[in-house]
């Protein structure tokens, strides 16, 4: 707040002043009936990675887009596990766009399977390493979605 404004003006945010201000030493404050997510342990962190490289498997863009906004704050692990399924499945829905339009060429035909198997082929590997609890990076992914 700078000086001659009033307390609870347009520049505070609904919770009080915005980031910038004075801050408290506590942590931050959520409002009334909110508690932030707990972390999950890493047993759960492990199986939820696990399921959402499967996931994205039999339902593509879905699963990784869904566990990536609703566990991206219960740990690190699931965290970077969900962030490297929604990059590669965002690459990988590129690639069949591309592919779906070359077939007016004929060669999107030949594409088209062998994107499928690359996507059943790492997406498995990238399960096996989440269940044993090893970070994975996808090969052939564009990093959308960074840190």
């Amino acid at each position: 707040m700078s000086y001659g404004q009033q307390p609870g003006g347009p520049q505070d945010g609904p919770y009080g002043q915005q980031p910038g201000g004075p801050q408290n030493p506590q942590g931050p404050q959520y409002p009334a009936g909110y508690t932030p997510p707990r972390p999950m342990s890493p047993e759960d962190q492990r199986l939820w990675a696990t399921l959402t490289h499967v996931g994205g498997i039999f339902f593509s863009l879905v699963v990784p887009v869904i566990a990536y906004l609703v566990l991206r704050d219960r740990g690190q692990f699931i965290k970077e596990h969900t962030r490297q399924a929604l990059n590669f499945h965002i690459t990988m829905a590129i690639a069949y766009l591309v592919a779906g339009l070359l077939c007016i060429v004929l060669i999107g035909f030949v594409l088209l399977p062998i994107i499928g198997v690359l996507v059943i082929v790492f997406s498995i590997i990238a399960a096996v390493a989440a269940n044993r609890g090893d970070f994975y990076r996808y090969p052939l992914t564009i990093e959308f979605i960074k840190q």
